[in-house]
């Protein structure tokens, strides 16, 4: 089924729908000096919604969205039918280049992945070039959505394995993070070897060994983890919320931006590390998901498939086979979980370790695109431990 070039193009009607709704907005009130403790600052929100009332030029930034190389592609999926998918697409001048799926997580849209295109594309003489793709995943964006409950991790992982097949690539490699990590993971254990043949990501786990000695630890091994710790206490409600109720969570996401503005600011500032939003960047990202296909609901069933049973799923993921593929770990020190670098050996073939980076957080394809472009480069290109895992396509 052939590719269709597409263009954002939202209808004016929700466009002034949406600033009716703005206008109507009733915010609640604020606990004296209780700053990021009980959520999305009261000050941050009012000047959001301020902004995107007067001084937010949606076409303009619509126009600006568009000069992305975008498309839409009909994918069928096992027992659901078939999808209509989006994705940007930009190929490297160079023939040999390495054919490169990247996939995001949540709250991440196809944007995330938007900085470090140009940069993996461009034709240089000391670093291996690739063609990339960045896969809107199903609900998210604007990809269709199931239909039909028991879309997993599986069938998300088939979607990404035939739109690379569909566009040409018989053999690539893949990068992601969060969701993205689940997706090109399952790749990895189904499509690994024949098809995927590596796999890299951003967002590192792990497990204590059992012979571990929590004195070995290095002050900052301590305090990351100390983090990581406090998180799991105190910021996961949204992930519970969206892994049970997510239908009840979508009346209130739907009908109000400013809902689905605090749900997801939140996430951006709290997941990022010291990185300096624009009022313009946040915007943008929210009316993406506002104006999505599915709407906010498509993007949050994914956790209720996936982790409807978290214990359960968490089980089934520590005893599913690692992938035997290359795999390719990059280090962020604001991630959600930093763990040391010895516990990761669990996650597969790790083959690339880079140290921890100076700067970065959830989002390090955004927030710092040159550090995890240069790893890439490092992984994949020569001298490197993935170099020509592509037969044919050395990058060069």
């Amino acid at each position: 089924m052939a590719e269709t070039p597409f263009k954002i193009s939202i209808p004016q009607a929700l466009l002034d729908r949406l600033q009716q709704k703005l206008a109507l907005t009733t915010l609640p009130n604020e606990l004296d000096g209780s700053g990021w403790d009980y959520g999305a600052p009261l000050a941050d929100v009012k000047r959001l919604v301020a902004r995107w009332m007067d001084g937010y030029d949606w076409r303009h930034h619509e126009a600006q969205l568009n000069q992305l190389p975008q498309f839409t592609r009909p994918i069928s999926v096992d027992g659901h039918g078939t999808l209509d998918i989006h994705y940007i697409h930009r190929k490297s001048e160079v023939e040999g280049a390495i054919p490169l799926l990247f996939v995001h997580g949540w709250p991440g849209i196809f944007l995330e992945g938007s900085r470090i295109v140009p940069l993996l594309t461009a034709k240089l003489d000391d670093h291996p070039s690739f063609h990339v793709v960045v896969l809107s995943l199903p609900g998210f964006g604007f990809s269709e959505g199931a239909k039909k409950p028991g879309f997993n991790i599986a069938q998300y992982a088939e979607i990404g394995n035939k739109l690379m097949l569909a566009l040409g690539y018989n053999e690539y490699v893949t990068q992601g993070g969060d969701w993205g990590l689940a997706v090109t993971r399952r790749i990895a254990q189904l499509y690994g070897g024949k098809h995927s043949k590596a796999w890299h990501t951003n967002m590192v786990f792990g497990e204590p060994p059992a012979d571990f000695d929590p004195t070995t630890l290095t002050p900052e091994q301590q305090a990351a983890l100390a983090r990581t710790e406090g998180l799991m206490k105190k910021g996961m409600g949204y992930r519970h919320q969206q892994s049970t109720k997510p239908q009840t969570l979508a009346y209130a996401m739907t009908d109000s931006p400013v809902g689905l503005l605090a749900w997801i600011y939140e996430k951006l500032v709290a997941w990022t590390d010291r990185y300096n939003w624009t009022d313009i960047e946040v915007l943008t990202w929210i009316s993406i998901f506002y104006f999505s296909r599915e709407g906010p609901v498509g993007s949050f069933r994914i956790y209720y498939e996936a982790m409807g049973n978290e214990t359960m799923a968490m089980q089934a993921f520590r005893e599913a086979p690692a992938p035997e593929i290359p795999l390719g770990l990059s280090h962020f020190p604001g991630d959600l979980v930093v763990v040391p670098k010895s516990w990761s050996r669990m996650m597969g073939n790790v083959v690339f370790d880079s140290e921890v980076h100076d700067a970065g957080g959830h989002f390090p394809a955004y927030e710092q695109p040159e550090a995890l472009a240069g790893d890439l480069r490092q992984m994949f290109g020569k001298g490197g431990p993935a170099y020509g895992v592509v037969p044919g396509k050395s990058g060069y």
